[in-house]
């Protein structure tokens, strides 16, 4: 069955996996949404342990309510199957590629993905494969940074890349930037960037809006844990004051699975902490409420 569903069982998480559901929820051919774990960090620069982001907010969604109160449904009612995703050990090439070829074969089996971080590089190759299949995807960043960087540290693929690799197969829109370098600034479309401090403490959420004008069909979303304030998730390898709060990432996730196709996203940058157990369990209900927004724009809510 796992393999007439596109993935070998040695491909498939060995116990559990995201949210704790029902064995026949996770039947890889039933499945609706695939998450993929990226146990990946390499190229930070500031606090290390992102690897074991993917891992902490897996355990912490075994604690979640199934019910979405947001959504007023069971998103995981429409199936979810965990794989082994990738990890480290393969380089940062090898990551790149092997989420590339993972988040597509989910892709071409009419399927979800969404990536489990990691540090914000293993973006870039399930955008890659969203691209590849869409007439022209929206990405839409949730971040402090803008990862614009044409390289860094030598490297094009470094996490401070992913949004410049990102303009390179899709239209992107930047929302929560409050860290960025003149040399990203001089690159930076300014109707398709909303600085944190423009739209935190608006008095209205037009700006909302404006984020809906600029999508098209097809919208990836990639959702770096430092886009919120340290406030709501302090356990984060490169935290930044002044971030957006849950209630507004929520609605803009709604907002946007109610203008477009969300083909597939990732929550990336958790970095574990003694005593934060809020962050990973923040992080996994924005898995969660990401995979429910994406059911829904896809037809398969309530």
């Amino acid at each position: 069955m796992a393999e007439a569903a596109g993935f070998t069982r040695d491909e498939l998480w060995e116990q559990g996996g995201f949210l704790e559901i029902e064995e026949s929820l996770r039947d890889p051919e039933r499945a609706r949404v695939v998450v993929i774990p990226a146990a990946f960090d390499g190229t930070s620069t500031w606090v290390k342990g992102a690897d074991r982001g993917p891992g902490a907010m897996i355990e912490a969604s075994q604690h979640l309510e199934n019910y979405e109160a947001e959504g007023g449904w069971e998103p995981s009612a429409r199936g979810i199957v965990t794989l082994r995703g990738v990890d480290g050990s393969v380089g940062l090439e090898g990551v790149v590629d092997g989420l590339e070829s993972l988040a597509g074969r989910a892709l071409d089996l009419g399927k979800i993905p969404i990536v489990l971080g990691g540090e914000h590089s293993v973006s870039i190759g399930p955008i890659r494969a969203a691209a590849e299949r869409s007439q022209r995807l929206t990405v839409v960043q949730i971040d402090a940074h803008s990862d614009l960087r044409e390289t860094y540290n030598g490297s094009p693929l470094n996490h401070a890349c992913v949004m410049a690799r990102a303009r390179e197969v899709a239209d992107i829109v930047q929302i929560g930037l409050r860290s960025v370098s003149s040399e990203e600034l001089a690159t930076m479309e300014a109707q398709r960037t909303f600085w944190a401090h423009e739209i935190v403490d608006a008095p209205d959420e037009a700006w909302m809006g404006r984020v809906e004008g600029l999508l098209g069909r097809d919208v990836y979303v990639t959702i770096d844990l430092d886009g919120l304030d340290p406030s709501v998730v302090p356990a984060t390898g490169t935290p930044e004051p002044g971030g957006l709060s849950w209630g507004q990432v929520s609605r803009l996730l709604g907002r946007i699975a109610a203008r477009s196709r969300i083909v597939g996203g990732d929550v990336v940058e958790l970095c574990p902490a003694p005593g934060h157990q809020a962050s990973a369990q923040t992080g996994a209900k924005l898995a969660q409420r990401l995979i429910s927004c994406a059911l829904r724009s896809q037809g398969f809510g309530p």
